[in-house]
């Protein structure tokens, strides 16, 4: 399947009331080291970079605490599978060539990965994907601006990557039933991430279906990515041919603020309807 980029939805958003980050959890898995909690099959080198990688070879510090180890990764910089700027002393993931355990075809920079990373999404109208598109295109035309600065407001979404494999959701906000109800958009879900790991080279996260029945095994949902890029402040994933492009944001807190603003106008949006009927 040809590969895409995701464009954000031009038209989702749903009245919400109230927004925070989900409740923190206590995490089981804290005291494990990265090699204990690593995934079931997963055949990447950790460890930390060391002086003399370079474009030709990489150094590695193998997690293990043995003595470091050369890698040539001549083809994987030739073939943009060097990903992110590899730093002495940044914790990095390779990727072995199964014919020669001294060549890299992957090279991840795990600490430049970790972070806060967001994409935009706009909201569309309640029961929007129903129209043709013909009938959509002719509601987008008529639309009012003022209706336009009312509700398609656009939001950041996003994930947290966080030091021994713990994720997380930013961007989150809690619906109100009865307010959205009143609300001609809605935002497409949120999901409520928990934790992320590095298989062969490719990012899982894990996400909990239904945020309200807790961690047991059918609640979960894993998605396994592929970095298409990974360079400073710009991450591209992708998954069943279709990518996604991400920007980093430094602050949560700006971000949650953002969307708490958004919440709270949309609430006095809906109040304002109601009371006017």
């Amino acid at each position: 399947m040809k590969r895409r980029i995701i464009l954000p939805a031009v038209v989702a958003l749903f009245l919400l009331s109230a927004c925070g980050n989900p409740p923190e959890k206590s995490n089981p898995k804290q005291g494990k080291s990265n090699e204990e909690l690593r995934l079931k099959d997963d055949k990447t080198v950790y460890g930390l970079a060391c002086e003399g990688s370079s474009d030709s070879t990489i150094v590695l510090l193998p997690s293990d605490g043995s003595d470091p180890v050369k890698y040539d990764c001549i083809d994987a910089t030739r073939n943009h599978q060097v990903l992110g700027t590899i730093k002495v002393g940044d914790w990095i993931g390779v990727v072995l060539n199964k014919e020669d355990k001294k060549v890299a075809d992957k090279v991840i920079d795990l600490d430049e990965l970790k972070g806060i990373w967001c994409y935009i999404v706009m909201p569309t109208l309640k029961a929007y994907d129903q129209l043709s598109k013909k009938a959509q295109a002719r509601i987008e035309r008529n639309m009012p601006d003022s209706i336009k600065e009312t509700y398609l407001i656009p939001r950041e979404y996003g994930f947290k990557m966080q030091r021994h494999w713990q994720a997380g959701s930013v961007g989150y906000v809690y619906e109100n039933t009865s307010l959205g109800n009143e609300s001609p958009v809605s935002y497409p879900q949120l999901g409520y991430f928990t934790e992320w790991h590095i298989w062969n080279g490719k990012v899982v996260l894990y996400s909990l279906k239904d945020p309200k029945k807790g961690e047991h095994p059918g609640n979960i949902q894993k998605d396994t990515c592929d970095i298409d890029y990974l360079k400073d402040d710009s991450l591209v994933l992708s998954s069943d041919g279709v990518s996604r492009g991400y920007y980093r944001k430094a602050s949560e807190q700006e971000l949650n603020k953002k969307a708490r603003e958004i919440a709270s106008k949309l609430q006095r949006e809906a109040i304002n309807s109601t009371i006017n009927k």
